[in-house]
């Protein structure tokens, strides 16, 4: 159709226009694009992040247009296979591209329309089929490198849940005390893992058109959500057994700690952000240099963050660092949350124990070993951990660790 399209109708003119308008047609669609809510993916990107591939596409447009021949199309799926991929790494969701793609062709029409309604209706409409269909085909190309793109990123996640799974069942064979809960807390991701990868291979096995690809595509979506529920609560294992059995070596070096806890918040901070929460800093009182192991002080800091985030609806996260004494120093994570009962505050850094109350539910996310692993790596850093708390009011975690670690 598409070829029929431009063997039938001269339109030298009409891609000239286009291509002089390219830069105009790119600036209004990348700026809809950021207006658009319901393209939320796009809020972090730059102005080249948004953009992407899309000035390719309009160059293959102009291309076509201006030669008639079906090897020019090459350039339009080229583009947009590049646009589906690197959509999908970005996390964008399938309604988000085709909203992209509905915003690009009302921004092509709106420019060029000044210049459409100089020809005749009948050039009107055959320019107006020909950028339809041409859209239509980059479309086409880009849902399929994105679906292609989902499902790499699905067999790899594969191939990671199961080395960690080997690893993880050769460190548990010296440790069965926590088997059973382990079981159960598995259960529900993989079950689901496994029922959507089975339909889905199903499907891709038939030899039939699937024509539903928005459910297709959703039951991937569901099968990486679980799949990395099911990752985030194996590495926890995994590092809660490496350090019970003494697998952990520290790498002692000079930390610039204030920095280091800015690195985490920025890294946090669409988290924060989901729930309208304000993050404030106080490093000014900071030691100048922390001898300690960056990469286990940067775990305890990002569990205490992550942690105060993800039990506050409302206010404000609070980190501060400061020197106590000659010896010592203090990083204290402060929230307005949920709170901690007194009679829970004793069990709060044991493996598995999770607060729940009658009208509070445990969150779908929480493993109960984030405060496991943080307490054990503060013994290892040679430090400690006090907690206060209020129901109702909030949290204080403070971590007093040595300036200087001992070897």
């Amino acid at each position: 159709m598409l070829i029929y399209l431009l063997v039938e109708f001269n339109i030298m003119d009409f891609s000239q226009v286009l291509a002089e308008k390219t830069d105009t047609i790119i600036d209004k669609w990348v700026a809809a694009v950021r207006k658009d809510r319901r393209i939320e993916s796009a809020d972090d990107l730059s102005y080249t992040g948004v953009k992407d591939h899309i000035p390719d596409v309009l160059q293959a447009m102009v291309t076509v247009l201006s030669k008639f021949q079906e090897n020019d199309i090459e350039s339009i799926v080229t583009a947009s296979f590049q646009h589906g991929a690197i959509r999908a790494e970005q996390g964008f969701d399938p309604a988000e591209i085709a909203r992209e793609y509905h915003l690009l062709r009302t921004v092509i029409f709106d420019i060029l329309q000044a210049d459409l309604l100089e020809g005749t209706p009948v050039d009107i409409i055959r320019s107006m089929r020909l950028i339809d269909a041409i859209i239509d085909e980059a479309i086409a190309r880009c849902f399929k490198s994105y679906v292609e793109e989902r499902l790499r990123e699905l067999q790899q996640l594969q191939l990671s849940l199961t080395l960690h799974n080997e690893e993880l069942t050769r460190l548990m064979s010296a440790n069965q005390e926590y088997l059973s809960q382990l079981a159960h807390e598995l259960k529900h991701p993989l079950t689901s893992i496994i029922g959507y990868s089975d339909l889905f291979l199903r499907q891709q096995r038939r030899k039939t058109e699937i024509k539903d690809t928005s459910t297709n595509l959703e039951h991937i979506e569901r099968v990486l959500r679980n799949g990395r529920q099911l990752l985030h609560l194996i590495n926890d294992v995994l590092e809660l057994s490496r350090y019970e059995a003494g697998q952990i070596k520290l790498q002692l070096a000079p930390t610039d700690v204030p920095e280091l806890i800015n690195n985490i918040c920025e890294m946090l901070e669409p988290l924060a952000a989901g729930k309208n929460l304000k993050v404030v800093v106080d490093c000014h009182r900071a030691p100048k240099e922390l001898i300690t192991d960056p990469f286990q002080c940067q775990q305890i800091i990002t569990n205490l963050i992550s942690n105060a985030i993800r039990y506050t609806e409302s206010g404000t996260i609070i980190i501060m660092c400061q020197v106590l004494d000659k010896e010592r120093c203090a990083i204290a994570v402060s929230d307005t949350g949920i709170g901690i009962a007194p009679e829970d505050q004793a069990q709060i850094f044991e493996p598995y124990f999770r607060v729940s109350a009658s009208d509070r539910p445990y969150l779908p996310d929480s493993t109960g070993l984030g405060l496991a692993i943080v307490s054990r790596l503060v013994k290892l850093l040679q430090g400690q951990i006090n907690l206060v708390s209020e129901v109702g009011v909030g949290s204080t975690f403070t971590v007093i660790l040595p300036l200087q670690i001992e070897s």
